[in-house]
């Protein structure tokens, strides 16, 4: 049985990443290293050692190709994997027009070159 992707974007497996998580006073609260596990135009799913509460905003630096980008996002859900690690799945919320160009041409280039 072939299951039906309900994704609006598609899902790509991507690098580590470095993130801040704020409170709602905009204040650095955490931050860390974590592996995107996969990523679209719309979101992320992370990878990280510590949980990310839901009410947070977190700010991710991504590296893609000789870019690196700042991309704003929410979490979305979150839960704990077989190896102790937590999946943050992260909605993007502000990108400004170049972040969501390298984004795009990131996920474009990535699915070309995928098998």
């Amino acid at each position: 049985m072939v299951k039906e992707e309900k994704r609006k974007h598609a899902r790509i497996d991507s690098l580590n990443l470095s993130y801040f998580c704020l409170d709602e006073n905009n204040q650095i609260i955490k931050q860390g290293m974590g592996r995107t596990l996969n990523v679209s135009e719309s979101g992320i799913l992370l990878e990280t050692h510590f949980p990310i509460d839901e009410k947070h905003t977190i700010t991710l630096t991504l590296g893609l190709e000789e870019d690196l980008v700042e991309i704003t996002g929410r979490p979305v859900h979150s839960r704990t994997n077989q190896d102790g690690k937590h999946e943050v799945g992260i909605e993007f919320l502000e990108t400004n027009k170049k972040a969501r160009a390298v984004l795009k041409q990131f996920i474009d280039t990535f699915q070309v070159k995928r098998p």
